[in-house]
């Protein structure tokens, strides 16, 4: 059994890609109009503790949703650099900051960035942490990025410890298995909101090891974690 589960054909990153191109402009929607969630975001850049002139990078910017508040932080002085690795998601992001000319979007892997940038001075990451194979050797070259006395800035939904939990996360998890590609599997070998809870787990745990101060947070019914590290 083993054997042939190593034969079993692996998702690639393009298939990814092209689940969420797909899915593009349903997830804007989500992403700006959700109860809750552009307060959380507001929430997000101000907790990267940025300054006028400063410069900060987004992990996973997708359709740009928290590129403007980081961009009010810094300020027309500053420079905002949003990455990620899906071309529809980031042209919807290029028409949302093309009035700003210090904003600047970037297609590429954000666990391999390209980046030509100098004294970063603060990085956030939103919902995109539980996407990748080795979320906690992510956090480190994101750490190792900014380097001392910078920020980091973890969000991630995953499932609730609330008194109330059982019900909000049976929506959740609903909604963790609608939004993994492929959406066609009707069962799974490894449950997909156990699997996002291990990788936000130990995102979030390898960036308070990093940190030399932390600030930890939960937002919409305790399903949100925000974590923000002073390295």
């Amino acid at each position: 059994m083993a054997d042939l589960r190593s034969k079993l054909p692996r998702m690639e990153p393009e298939t990814a890609q092209e689940f969420y191109g797909r899915w593009a402009r349903l997830y804007d929607v989500i992403a700006r109009r959700t109860p809750g969630i552009p307060a959380l975001r507001r929430r997000a850049a101000a907790a990267c503790r940025l300054e006028p002139g400063d410069t900060v990078v987004e992990m996973g910017c997708g359709t740009g949703a928290n590129l403007p508040y980081l961009r009010d932080r810094v300020g027309p002085e500053g420079t905002v650099v949003g990455i990620d690795f899906t071309g529809p998601v980031l042209e919807r992001a290029r028409d949302l900051t093309a009035e700003y000319d210090n904003v600047h979007v970037v297609r590429a892997d954000a666990t391999q960035p390209p980046l030509d940038v100098e004294d970063v001075d603060a990085l956030l990451a939103t919902f995109v942490v539980g996407m990748l194979e080795d979320p906690a050797g992510a956090v480190d070259d994101w750490c190792d990025l900014v380097g001392p006395d910078g920020h980091v800035v973890l969000a991630n939904a995953a499932r609730s410890d609330e008194w109330y939990a059982p019900p909000v996360n049976a929506v959740f998890k609903a909604i963790v298995v609608l939004s993994t590609p492929p959406t066609t599997k009707l069962r799974y070998e490894n449950e997909p909101d156990l699997r996002l809870d291990a990788k936000i787990d130990a995102a979030h745990r390898r960036l308070r090891e990093r940190s030399a101060a932390i600030a930890d947070e939960t937002h919409v019914f305790g399903v949100v974690r925000l974590t923000g590290g002073h390295l």
